[in-house]
C-alpha cells in the first residue's frame, strides 16, 4: 500500500510510538518511549529510499521544547532514534521536521498549518500528489488537507485495535 507514493511522511507520538510515562504526550528521554503496535511489523518491510519505493518523513509538533520540558537536541535525537526503530534506516536531517514552538505561539510549522509537510515533499522534490500524510489527529489530517497529500489514520494503517476516528464518527 505506502509503495504507492513515492513518499509517506509520518507523525510521531500515538502515530509511530507512545510514551512509556503516564501523563506525557511525548517522550523526554530515550527510555520513555515504545513503538505502538503493528509499526515496525509493516514498517521495516519497506525498502525506503530505494528504486520504486517510497521515502521516509517525520512531521511532529514538539511543543514541550517551548515548554522548556526537554531540548531542541534532546527533541530531534528522539526522532532520529524513532525513524530508526520503525524502519531501521535514518533519512537526512531535512526529513525529520518538527515544530518546536508553543501551542499558542500562532507559527507557521505548526500543524495543523502545512509547512512542516511542505519542507519534508521540498527536501525529495516531491510532488503533493505522490505523498502520503499517517497521523492520529485532526490536526494532522487538516495540515494534509492544506498541503495538498492523501491523509491516512495511523489505526487504519497500522490495524490497531483502537478504532479509526472516521470509524468512531460512524458510530
Amino acid at each position: 500500500m505506502l509503495e504507492r507514493y513515492r513518499l509517506v511522511v509520518f507523525d510521531a507520538d500515538d502515530t509511530l510510538r507512545q510514551t512509556t510515562v503516564p501523563g506525557k504526550p511525548c517522550p523526554h528521554a530515550p527510555d520513555e518511549w515504545t513503538l505502538k503496535p503493528g509499526v515496525e511489523d509493516l514498517l521495516k518491510g519497506v525498502r525506503w529510499g530505494e528504486p520504486n519505493a517510497p521515502m521516509f518523513g517525520l512531521a511532529s509538533n514538539q511543543d514541550q521544547i517551548a515548554y522548556g520540558l526537554v531540548s531542541l537536541e534532546m527533541a530531534e535525537r528522539l526522532l532520529r532514534d524513532l525513524a530508526y526503530a520503525a524502519t531501521g534506516n535514518v533519512p537526512g536531517t531535512e526529513a525529520l521536521q518538527l515544530c518546536p514552538h508553543a501551542r499558542e505561539a500562532n507559527c507557521e510549522c505548526r500543524k495543523p498549518q502545512p509547512q512542516m509537510l511542505l519542507n519534508v515533499m521540498n527536501h525529495y522534490s516531491v510532488d503533493p500528489e505522490d505523498t502520503l500524510f499517517v497521523g492520529n489527529a485532526e490536526e494532522d489530517r487538516e495540515a494534509a488537507v492544506r498541503a495538498g497529500v492523501t491523509f491516512m489514520w495511523a489505526a487504519d494503517l497500522f490495524r490497531a485495535e483502537e478504532p479509526s476516528r472516521e470509524a468512531q464518527h460512524q458510530e
